[in-house]
């Protein structure tokens, strides 16, 4: 991950949530009294966000240290103490919410990546993720897509060429649109095409272009898609895929599937932070 970035996006989530000040935790505890505090998964699931939770209570109190008792990645069940917080109390309570909140959102979209990953076990096609991502969290969310073992898209707009159907539609024709793009973008950028027909593909394979996205195609249409471009290009199926599908649609031929629910509508995984006999002052 981007240390610059991540820090930015902690920052900004402890100012948003702290404004002026934590009004209870420094009504109630003194400035030097220390706490020992676990994260609990409630849910099996995969973890990912550690590294997060740190850098949140370092940016509180550098005296905040984090154990692991389960490395990033592990899968655990309900019950399983993950990792064990030890520092001041004021910065464990104050940087609580934050943490659990990047930490369960993070795990959430580790766990339904693993869970994709698995259902495509013994197939040479990867699971994808998007730019849906929540605004602010993209590096951090497809961080949890790699720790679940899926592979990241382009991470931004200038990360790769896709042109689709809008894109195609400004310049009036795909070939023009190919060539307007390979004038301007240098020999290491890759350009993808949007195609929802076979005859959109034939035009694609026409052209120069490294990679054809099949949008929203049935079973028989892409496995005919994927014999016509008989691996010239790489291809990948979009649109409509769920767990229950995921599995046939790989088995196309496709080298990869994409799902922007991944990030988008993912279910946060259940974690609490659960204060350990207290230390007391320091």
């Amino acid at each position: 991950m981007n240390l610059i970035r991540v820090k930015e996006i902690i920052r900004k989530a402890l100012n948003e949530d702290i404004g002026a000040e934590d009004l209870t935790t420094e009504a109630l505890v003194p400035v030097d009294h220390r706490s020992s505090a676990v994260l609990l998964a409630k849910q099996p699931g995969v973890i990912a966000g550690l590294p997060v939770v740190d850098l949140v209570f370092k940016e509180l109190d550098p005296a905040c240290q984090l154990t692991r008792l389960k490395p990033e990645g592990a899968e655990v069940t309900k019950g399983t103490i993950v990792a064990r917080i030890t520092g001041p109390t004021r910065a464990i309570l104050t940087g609580e919410r934050v943490a659990l909140n990047l930490l369960q959102r993070m795990s959430g979209i580790a766990t339904i990546t693993r869970e994709l990953v698995k259902k495509l076990d013994g197939l040479s096609c990867r699971v994808l993720d998007t730019r849906k991502t929540t605004p602010g969290l993209r590096v951090l969310e497809k961080y949890a897509v790699r720790v679940g073992g899926g592979t990241n898209h382009r991470f931004g707009l200038s990360h790769g060429v896709m042109l689709k159907d809008n894109h195609i539609a400004m310049a009036g024709s795909l070939a023009k649109a190919v060539s307007l793009v390979r004038e301007r973008v240098g020999h290491m950028v890759q350009i993808e095409v949007e195609a929802d027909t076979l005859e959109q593909v034939r035009e694609a394979l026409s052209l120069d272009v490294d990679a054809i996205l099949l949008d929203n195609m049935d079973l028989d249409t892409l496995r005919a898609a994927v014999k016509l471009i008989d691996g010239r290009v790489w291809t990948e199926a979009s649109g409509g895929i769920t767990p229950e599908t995921v599995r046939s649609i790989a088995e196309t031929g496709v080298n990869g599937v994409s799902l922007g629910w991944l990030t988008h509508s993912v279910q946060a995984l259940d974690i609490s932070l659960d204060f350990e006999m207290e230390t007391g002052d320091q």
